[in-house]
């Protein structure tokens, strides 16, 4: 299947302040020395734009439990935000002192949103040769289908690990059959394993049970080496109700389309997938039944196929369809990253014109399409005034645009960060700030506006305007 990329931009066309997205295929990687496996990242500061004292003031549990209590589903300009933060090389804590505090709490924050190739990325460049990182590296491997890998470390160390169905698996997978057999035989006198493990792990030793017709129930909580061993059995367990990263597992060739397709939109609505990959996978054949999911394949499809002829009629017509289609599986914003461009160069009217306008607000290019195209009304003319920063001179009556035009009228340092700011913890400082968008989301508008000045003040203008387009375009809570 070939990859496929959006249209390129026109000649000229300005690029955005910051990175689109910290998931960018091109990563830089620098090292820091020896400041510690907190230290590490895969955006280095000429990406990211944050200064290596980023995390420096700040107390480790700190800063774990504040990017813990980030929420950003629904809210694509702080996923943005929360991917470059995890993936930053920045300076560890003060208090780090060679630790992994912070780099396991990255690492798990990643493993939420799904988002499993840069989280196995920083634990690697870290070196997962400490019990607790090999924990979190062997889980990513399973998940990720590179447990051959960490099998391979853990038999050449057996102190990375104690947990005894790990173990076995591991002495299977390196062929010391007879050495898995033997653990195995000592588990079970011991009762070392719980009775699912014990079942899925004898069924992984020995194959020809599966013929028996074994048939065992999943546990209420599966964690990856179940999963895994369950897929071994040749009872691959459904991903749907298990945590996102679990997903991950969808996107291979081993699986049908409509769970691929599903597990795409699950990991593109976090930003853990990327938008060429979305619509890689939505175009990769044609539907074959009607209903729900492949109703809005199709319709993708046509939109995709319009825009390729390049024919500004057959776009205005099969455009209405695409992108009700990505509001009902709300994806508005990755559609936006990906035709945003495309669309601002065709000649469209009406309808097609204003949804046009719509999705190039919604990409990275923003500022510039605002600049081109033509406005029609007070709203209209607000947002591009809200693209190019300066919200405050249009006129608008709304509650919501007057609260924007607002944080941006006003440099002040909002009250909630002037404590983090004025202690120079300036990654608390953004976390607290996405907290407080968060917040305001639910409709609390003061804290839009303290979150907003807090990412100006910041210097995270991109983030204020694009957070702001957002809410505008996508409604509060999307």
């Amino acid at each position: 299947m070939t990859t496929r990329v959006a249209p390129p931009s026109a000649p000229g066309a300005p690029e955005p302040p910051v990175t689109e997205s910290a998931l960018s295929p091109d990563v830089t990687v620098a090292p820091l020395g020896a400041a510690g496996r907190d230290a590490v990242g895969l955006l280095p500061a000429s990406v990211t734009g944050l200064p290596p004292s980023l995390w420096q003031a700040s107390r480790s549990a700190d800063l774990a439990r504040a990017l813990g209590r980030q929420d950003v589903l629904g809210l694509p300009a702080m996923q943005s935000l929360l991917y470059t933060l995890l993936l930053a090389e920045a300076e560890p804590p003060g208090d780090a002192r060679g630790g992994h505090l912070m780099l396991s709490a990255r690492v798990m924050k990643l493993m939420e949103l799904g988002a499993i190739e840069p989280a196995q990325a920083l634990i690697e460049r870290a070196g997962p040769n400490t019990p607790g990182l090999f924990a979190l590296w062997f889980d990513l491997s399973l998940l990720s289908g590179t447990e051959e890998t960490a099998c391979n470390a853990l038999n050449k160390s057996p102190f990375l690990s104690t947990d005894t169905a790990i173990r076995i698996f591991c002495q299977a997978r390196g062929g010391d059959w007879a050495a898995a057999a033997l653990m195995l035989d000592t588990a079970r006198a011991l009762k070392l394993m719980p009775p699912v493990e014990e079942q899925l792990v004898s069924l992984f030793i020995d194959p020809e049970l599966i013929e028996e017709g074994i048939e065992i129930a999943p546990p209420a909580e599966v964690s990856p080496l179940v999963f895994r061993l369950f897929e071994a059995a040749g009872t691959p367990l459904p991903t749907a109700s298990l945590p996102r990263a679990y997903a991950m597992a969808d996107l291979r060739d081993t699986v049908g389309w409509k769970a691929e397709l599903e597990a795409a939109e699950r990991l593109s609505r976090t930003g853990a997938l990327s938008e060429n990959r979305l619509i890689d996978v939505y175009t990769a054949r044609h539907p074959a039944a009607s209903g729900g999911i492949w109703d809005r394949v199709e319709a993708l499809q046509r939109f995709d196929t319009a825009m390729q002829s390049g024919d500004p009629g057959a776009v205005a017509r099969t455009l209405p369809a695409a992108w009700t289609a990505m509001q009902a599986a709300h994806l508005e914003v990755p559609f936006a990253r990906f035709y945003g461009r495309g669309l601002a160069r065709l000649p469209l009217t009406g309808k097609a014109h204003r949804l046009a306008l719509t999705i190039g607000l919604l990409s990275p290019d923003y500022e510039s399409i605002a600049g081109r195209m033509t406005l029609e009304n007070d709203e209209e003319r607000f947002l591009a005034a809200l693209a190019r920063g300066a919200p405050q001179e249009a006129v608008t009556r709304d509650p919501l645009a007057r609260t924007i035009a607002r944080a941006f009228a006003d440099p002040n340092v909002p009250q909630p960060l002037v404590p983090l700011l004025d202690q120079s913890r300036l990654g608390e400082a953004i976390l607290r700030a996405m907290e407080l968008f968060s917040s305001g989301v639910e409709g609390n508008l003061t804290d839009i506006e303290h979150a907003l000045r807090g990412f100006r003040v910041i210097g995270l203008e991109d983030t204020a305007r694009r957070a702001g387009l957002q809410l505008m375009l996508l409604g509060q809570g999307n």
